[in-house]
């Protein structure tokens, strides 16, 4: 019924593999519209490799010297290329770690990338959309090295190498030396990093964004996202990554997930014991008195004769009916506003979705709050937590949104308490 990545579990040999964590896309209620393929899905378990595949800094050649030239052409040399300008590069060959290993993401379906990440359209449920705009995401995005022995530390850096095992920042990439005299840059459209405070808990609240370099440096925010005037040096923070970190790659959202949060997250079992337990309880349509349900997470996208329905001003449960559609309203001059027959608030009438996506919540509570406009219903302590996170939008602007869809959120809050009508009987 659910793909093995959503059951939380890692498995790719007979032996479990240590699991180091995992990364889970914004907007995807569980799974791609279009379902999870191979390396495109919309989470990715990262497990200890059989064989350590993480490298290091090592020799460091500047212009164009014929060893750096050569580090350039070996393909089983990982090196990155930084072009000062038209007679000068500093490229910096890397050597094998066997201290660790590397996962690397990006738009890029080439074999280095192991998790293939594409633009988030807010709301969609396909990927049409996406493939008609031109992606801001870079393809070989970010890579991250996780320590292979105890605590199993993830830490995060822009940029990833490519087929030949590059990594190439032009003359017009944003690129230093640094105080100790080595080499440092940014990549275009940059990588942000935000690690909330209290952690990934009930009582999380948001951090501060900033952007990570290629050498996994912290730096404040550029002016806009490609700037060539790199932030302030952080060094007081480190590229560490924690449970409930956010990343975003200009185009998409991952939130990581350490191995030790998610064994505290509600499995998808518990969330649907919680949707039985709800349609157990025989919630009414207060006007046509028929008894509403939750679909099964199978059928999580399309709407049901059963399925509730709310008023997203109010809160108040319904099941579909057109009491209210005024004439203006049905000739779309104020779209999806309706007017509660409970107690006359005007506002979306939207139907309800369970969030099915177990890593985004916060806590193990029932589902009693819906997003607005969206209709996504989780716990009330997750539904408060998104509402207040910041999230990178276009190149210089942020707003709250809902994590099973991506849509941004709006009215007083973002999210409202529902208010459920019991039998009669």
């Amino acid at each position: 019924m659910y793909s093995p990545e959503q059951e939380n579990i890692c498995t790719t040999s007979t032996k479990v593999p240590v699991k180091y964590g995992e990364l889970i896309v914004l907007g995807y209620n569980g799974s791609l519209p279009n379902g999870d393929r191979g390396r495109r899905k919309s989470r990715f378990a990262l497990c200890k490799r059989p064989k350590a595949n993480g490298v290091k800094p090592s020799v460091v050649h500047v212009a164009c010297s014929p060893q750096a030239a050569k580090a350039i052409s070996n393909k089983d040399q990982h090196s990155i290329s930084y072009t000062l300008s038209r007679v000068q590069t500093v490229v910096v060959e890397y050597t094998h770690d066997s201290n660790v290993d590397m996962f690397q993401v990006g738009r890029s379906t080439e074999s280095p990338i192991d998790f293939v990440v594409t633009d988030t359209v807010a709301g969609s449920q396909s990927n049409a959309d996406a493939q008609t705009v031109q992606s801001t995401i870079s393809r070989f995005a970010c890579r991250i090295i996780c320590q292979r022995t105890p605590p199993y530390s993830a830490r995060i850096y822009a940029a990833g190498f490519d087929s030949s095992k590059n990594i190439f920042l032009g003359e017009k990439a944003a690129k230093w030396k640094t105080a100790d005299g080595q080499m440092d840059g940014l990549t275009t459209n940059g990588v942000l990093v935000m690690h909330p405070r209290h952690g990934f808990s009930q009582d999380s609240r948001p951090g501060v964004w900033r952007e990570i370099s290629v050498c996994g440096n912290v730096f404040t925010l550029r002016e806009t996202r490609s700037a060539q005037q790199p932030g302030k040096l952080v060094e007081a923070e480190s590229q560490d990554l924690e449970d409930g970190s956010l990343i975003d790659l200009c185009g998409a959202t991952l939130l990581w997930r350490t191995a030790e949060g998610l064994s505290r997250t509600p499995t998808l079992k518990h969330l649907e014991a919680l949707r039985q337990e709800i349609n157990a309880a025989r919630p009414q349509c207060p006007v046509g008195f028929n008894t509403l349900a939750f679909p099964s997470m199978r059928r999580k996208d399309t709407p049901d004769e059963k399925q509730p329905w709310a008023y997203l001003r109010c809160g108040h449960v319904h099941g579909y009916h057109n009491w209210g559609n005024h004439r203006e309203e049905r000739e779309g001059r104020e779209r999806c506003q309706r007017e509660c027959p409970m107690c006359r608030a005007k506002g979306p009438y939207v139907p309800l979705w369970l969030g099915c996506e177990a890593g985004f919540y916060v806590d193990a509570a029932p589902p009693t709050h819906a997003f607005h406009p969206c209709g996504h219903v989780c716990s009330e302590k997750t539904a408060a937590f998104w509402s207040q996170i910041p999230l990178p939008h276009g190149t210089h602007t942020f707003h709250a949104a809902c994590p099973f869809c991506a849509q941004q959120l709006s009215g007083e809050q973002g999210f409202v308490r529902l208010i459920f009508q019991g039998p009669l009987d």
